[in-house]
């Protein structure tokens, strides 16, 4: 079974003064793999210069815009349209598997494969005398412990849509139990790596025509690495296990390698830029 939305991003920037020269980049793009698929992709400029297409580091779809005249306002339009599956969830874990499991993710072999989504960032590191703010029961097994810790940052967490963009250090979001769905994101993956689970901070769009909470700009979530599952996507601003509701754009250790939009401007004036993301079901459901 599918589903298709339309994803309409806007970003429009006003600047006090004229702007010589600007460089944009743009990482907005959803990726595309079994469970997800662009139909449809048009992005343009009000300055009408063109725009250049590019893969950064993690191999994920970049556009690049360089307006070489001058403007004072720059506004910047995308339009997909783009189908996902329905995602099939894991298994429950058998008692007698459960040991098993704690062996493997205790291995070097398995640490060393996930270094870097296991490595603490400076959005994602505990702060000292934190480090038992919640800890995964060792008698159930890993998919369900990190039900039980999407439902705890869920409950224990206020949803601020107002709160910085994601970029709170750990301490700021454990002290004051609120955030976006950045620093929600955030919080997942600290915990789950501090409990050896792989974690990996993703940055895309979320349908919220069922109610689902959200900033109205890019939505975060987290990705886990179940054992004998792989990497399957838990949302604690909604309490959801990903599903075909939500369109990934890219993942990454925390925010700072999945900014949606990074810019050099040649001018020091003072300027206002506002954001705008709408998801929308173009069909309800889609037979296979």
């Amino acid at each position: 079974m599918w589903k298709e939305h339309t994803i309409l991003y806007e970003s429009n920037t006003t600047f006090e003064n004229e702007v010589a020269e600007g460089y944009w980049q743009f990482l907005i793009i959803p990726m595309e793999n079994e469970f997800q698929e662009i139909l449809e992709f048009d992005f343009s400029n009000s300055t009408h210069c063109v725009n250049q297409l590019s893969i950064n580091g993690f191999g994920f779809k970049t556009i690049k815009v360089h307006p070489k005249k001058a403007f004072s306002q720059i506004s910047f339009k995308a339009t997909f349209r783009v189908r996902t599956s329905l995602l099939q969830m894991p298994e429950p874990t058998k008692s007698e598997d459960i040991l098993n499991t704690l062996e493997e993710i205790g291995s070097l072999k398995y640490k060393v494969h996930f270094e870097r989504f296991l490595r603490a960032t400076p959005l994602t590191g505990l702060p000292k005398g934190k480090n038992g703010c919640y800890q995964f029961d060792p008698n159930k097994g890993i998919f369900e412990n990190l039900v039980k810790l999407n439902l705890w940052i869920h409950s224990k967490f206020q949803f601020a849509s107002g709160a910085p963009e994601g970029t709170s250090r750990m301490e700021t979001i454990l002290d004051s139990k609120l955030g976006n769905s950045k620093d929600l994101a955030h919080l997942f993956c600290t915990v789950g790596r501090n409990n050896n689970i792989p974690c990996r901070y993703i940055s895309g769009f979320v349908n919220r025509e069922n109610g689902s909470l959200g900033d109205g700009q890019i939505h975060a979530w987290a990705e886990a690495f179940v054992p004998g599952y792989g990497w399957l996507g838990f949302d604690p601003t909604n309490n959801r296990v990903v599903n075909a509701d939500y369109i990934k754009i890219c993942h990454g250790k925390d925010s700072m390698d999945c900014l949606p939009e990074k810019r050099v401007i040649h001018s020091a004036e003072n300027h206002i830029t506002t954001y705008s993301v709408v998801v929308k079901n173009q069909q309800r459901l889609i037979q296979q």
